[in-house]
């Protein structure tokens, strides 16, 4: 049986391999619908950026929704020197996307699915929180019908100060309000995700792929290992984790917190 999900990210390049990976043909995970927020680059390219990912993967009958275009309460922090000005820069991708925006803010959508849904849903934000923390504050019966919040965020170290994470840093008052809301959490840091790194003979293999899925991802893989070698053996795949996970829950060893 497949596990409804809906996807809130910032399209980012590991953001775009979640996607990818969700999408693909050793998923069984029915994309409900996609969410974007303010995060890496702000919501407007972010957006463009996540049809753009869903021309790529098929991804037609999936409806992509904006949402918020800043934090609850801070200024905007954004990520270009990691994922470029664009939030995808390297991967000669189609500038313009041919699917549409679906109508509508993000926020709407996420409590229109929820409250809709016969089961429920299983959330997998993999960017700051704003869009899910809003929707709890503006209709708080959605956590009755939430599967579980999947996401990416957080851990012991941090990568935008020694002690904060970025999707949690970006908006922190919006975290708050999604750990303390009652649903199942489960998270991904930072201690998890520098787990998996694609490395040099990863990327080798995704060379060899002949397709133009493999063809991005390889780009993808190429751009955003920039940012990480100086420290690390790869480029560290925080967001498809999540994902990886939802696929395959053997996958990964938990504990509580």
């Amino acid at each position: 049986m497949s596990k409804k999900i809906i996807i809130d990210c910032d399209p980012g390049h590991d953001d775009a391999m979640a996607i990818i990976l969700a999408a693909s043909g050793v998923s069984d995970l029915q994309i409900e619908a996609i969410a974007t927020v303010a995060g890496n680059v702000g919501v407007e390219k972010n957006t463009k950026n996540a049809l753009r990912i869903c021309d790529l993967a098929g991804l037609d009958d999936v409806p992509v929704a904006m949402g918020a275009s800043r934090p609850l309460v801070r200024e905007p922090f954004e990520a270009s020197d990691v994922h470029g000005e664009s939030g995808l820069d390297g991967t000669g991708l189609p500038e313009e996307p041919v699917k549409r925006l679906a109508e509508g803010h993000a926020v709407d959508m996420l409590i229109e699915k929820l409250m809709a849904s016969d089961e429920k849903i299983t959330l997998a934000p993999i960017g700051p929180l704003t869009n899910i923390a809003m929707a709890i504050r503006k209709e708080p019966q959605i956590v009755t019908k939430i599967r579980e919040i999947v996401l990416m965020g957080g851990g012991t170290y941090g990568n935008r100060t020694p002690v904060a994470e970025f999707n949690i840093y970006a908006d922190a008052e919006a975290a708050k309000i999604v750990f303390e809301c009652g649903a199942p959490i489960t998270m991904f840091g930072l201690d998890l995700t520098h787990q998996a790194l694609a490395t040099p003979d990863i990327l080798e293999a995704l060379q060899a792929i002949d397709n133009p899925v493999a063809a991005a991802v390889t780009d993808m893989v190429e751009f955003y290992a920039g940012a990480y070698k100086d420290n690390f053996a790869g480029a560290a795949l925080h967001d498809p984790c999540p994902i990886a996970y939802l696929i395959d829950p053997s996958m990964v060893e938990f504990q509580p917190g």
